[in-house]
């Protein structure tokens, strides 16, 4: 009996080695140092910057009342990522990306406290925000690429989809804690506190970056001139099959969808009534569903059966899309934005793993670029065209149209895959990925 008890106390639980190595496999890339640096740096700085989107958009839309001007000021911060994004994506092939990054990170910060001033010393005016914010997209169409482009540089390869999907759960865990955080301060305080706490934040990630120890830098060859650099990127994605179907994918979705965020203030004002505390738990709930999203990724080990992921979380993010447009409860609307930001961030960030898989290392500022330019550049224009439709027809229709749009594009995406897989298989085996299971499904 004494053995027999010994022998039990001595096994180990049946779950707790699986659990913890399903953690340490999760958090695999928090091995090396820089990443350690830039993902504690980056979360402290990303709450801030929601901090601000959520309190930017309320005071907007408390001093206006327009839908219209919500779409404005969304296409002034965004359009100039789509027109500048690729001198952002030559700037991340040619120059020192670390660099590149500690620059774009530190003129935000300035941006952010200029704001941040302005509306504390109650003197803001919308054409003032319009402008702030057409400011910080043309740095962000320079920081996005350096910053995606920059992940492999922290990280060793068989790490970097570990890499990008932790990045994303950052970026919405971010989400989650930063409205929530907003909602609250600006019902108590105001939004000037808020922009003031962004600009304070950036302090935490440019200390992280000036901390890193990095090894010698690969740059794309500068014989040529900028522009002929440009058109060599641009050119291979867009004549690579795979490349350029999730591209397209991308770009649709951020047009006709992602815009859905544009209207949440109204929807918390004059569909919810809960004002702008419901607006954060509004902005929360996606971002939730985004962190799950972004979690689901990180525990995957291989690429096998991601394209088609992709195109069936398109699909997922329009059918969520429709069933919130028409919500009428508080509650119900909170719930259905969870597989809403879970859809949307499986897409994206299971598209960005693809193609960093599938780019060569001196194309992958340009392709991040494009990347930058469907993802984020489209959103601009999506958003002035919903602004101005939700005028018209109301917030919910033009949600569900948006959602009708994703659909289509990512049950087009499903049938095209299968004819582009073994075109895949190729160029992640010329770029040295492990492919025996990879693009299977």
């Amino acid at each position: 009996m004494a053995t027999a008890d010994t022998a039990t106390t001595a096994s180990p639980s049946p779950d707790g080695p699986a659990v913890r190595s399903r953690f340490r496999d999760m958090v695999r890339s928090l091995r090396h140092r820089n990443f350690q640096l830039f993902f504690s740096g980056q979360l402290i700085s990303l709450i801030g910057t929601w901090m601000q989107t959520v309190a930017q958009a309320w005071l907007v839309y408390k001093m206006t009342g327009s839908s219209l001007l919500l779409g404005v000021v969304g296409f002034a911060g965004q359009i100039p990522i789509f027109l500048f994004a690729p001198l952002g994506g030559l700037a991340a092939d040619r120059w020192n990306r670390h660099r590149v990054v500690i620059g774009t990170q530190a003129a935000s910060m300035i941006l952010a406290f200029i704001l941040a001033g302005l509306t504390l010393f109650q003197v803001i005016k919308v054409w003032e925000i319009v402008v702030l914010s057409a400011l910080l997209g043309v740095v962000n169409a320079f920081d996005v690429p350096a910053r995606q482009s920059f992940l492999i540089e922290m990280v060793v390869r068989e790490d970097l989809m570990n890499a990008i999907a932790l990045n994303s759960s950052m970026f919405n865990g971010a989400r989650v804690i930063g409205p929530a955080i907003a909602g609250i301060l600006v019902a108590r305080i105001g939004e000037g506190w808020c922009f003031f706490a962004n600009a304070v934040s950036y302090i935490a990630v440019i200390v992280g970056l000036l901390l890193m120890k990095l090894g010698p830098l690969r740059t794309a060859p500068q014989g040529s001139s900028p522009f002929e650099h440009i058109v060599e990127g641009f050119r291979y994605v867009w004549r690579t099959a795979p490349l350029h179907a999730l591209i397209l994918l991308i770009g649709l979705v951020s047009l006709v969808a992602v815009p859905y965020s544009v209207l949440m203030p109204i929807f918390a004002d004059r569909v919810l009534h809960r004002g702008a505390h419901g607006l954060g738990i509004l902005m929360g709930a996606a971002g939730v569903g985004a962190l799950f999203g972004a979690l689901t990724l990180a525990v995957r080990r291989s690429l096998r059966g991601l394209g088609r992921v992709v195109g069936l979380s398109a699909v997922g993010f329009g059918v969520s899309l429709i069933l919130f447009s028409f919500s009428k409860s508080f509650w119900l609307s909170v719930v259905l934005l969870i597989p809403v930001g879970y859809a949307v961030m499986l897409e994206m960030s299971g598209s960005n793993t693809l193609i960093q898989s599938m780019v060569p290392d001196e194309l992958r500022g340009r392709a991040m670029a494009m990347y930058t330019m469907m993802f984020m550049g489209m959103a601009p224009i999506g958003s002035l065209f919903s602004g101005a439709l939700a005028g018209a027809i109301g917030a919910p229709f033009t949600v569900a149209l948006g959602g009708l749009g994703a659909i289509a594009g990512g049950i087009a995406f499903v049938r095209r895959w299968p004819a582009l897989r073994s075109q895949a298989r190729a160029l992640l085996i010329a770029q040295g990925v492990a492919v025996s299971e990879s693009v299977q499904k």
